[in-house]
Order: structure tokens, then sequence, then C-alpha cells
């Protein structure tokens, strides 16, 4: 029977730390998309909301405009989260 080679003498996928930024990212963008809604970005105005139809895309609206903060710089979440998250990675492997 062939010998099985333990998982950490087995090679990391390639672009590893790259889906880790990216993961991180966007867990970054998701929390502040949640901190968007908290704060009341994207609420239908008064009388001339735009009805169902806006209530129903606001948070797309949100989601957009968190990633773009993400991407300007964001809060620095998403570095502590890729640190974390790499760190982690490097000891299971």
């Amino acid at each position: 029977m062939p010998e099985i080679a333990p998982i950490s003498t087995l090679p990391l996928p390639p672009g590893r730390d790259a889906k880790l930024r990216a993961a991180a990212e966007q867990l970054e963008a998701g929390f502040l998309s949640e901190m968007l809604k908290s704060a009341g970005i994207g609420k239908v105005s008064g009388a001339f909301g735009g009805g169902a139809g806006e209530e129903q895309f606001a948070s797309f609206l949100r989601q957009a405009q968190a990633t773009e903060m993400v991407r300007a710089g964001g809060i620095g979440l998403a570095e502590h989260l890729f640190e974390a998250l790499k760190e982690r990675a490097d000891a299971q492997g």
C-alpha cells in the first residue's frame, strides 16, 4: 500500500495569499455594509422615495459602497483579518 504524505509536507496551493486577502476584504465589506445599514444609508426618503423597488435595491447600493470603501483602504479590518487567516493557515500547513 502506498504511503500517504502528511498534510504539512504537501505544497501550498498557488495564490493562497491572494485568496486569503480577497476573503478578508469581502468580510470587511460585509461588515461595512452592515454599519452603513445601521447608519441609515440607503433608507427610503419620505414622500419622493422610490417605493418598493428602492427598498429592494438599497442593499446592493450599500454593498457596492462598502466594497469601494475597502478598495480605497477601508478601516484596516481586512488587513488584520488577512494576517490572522494567514497565520492560521501557516500553522496548519
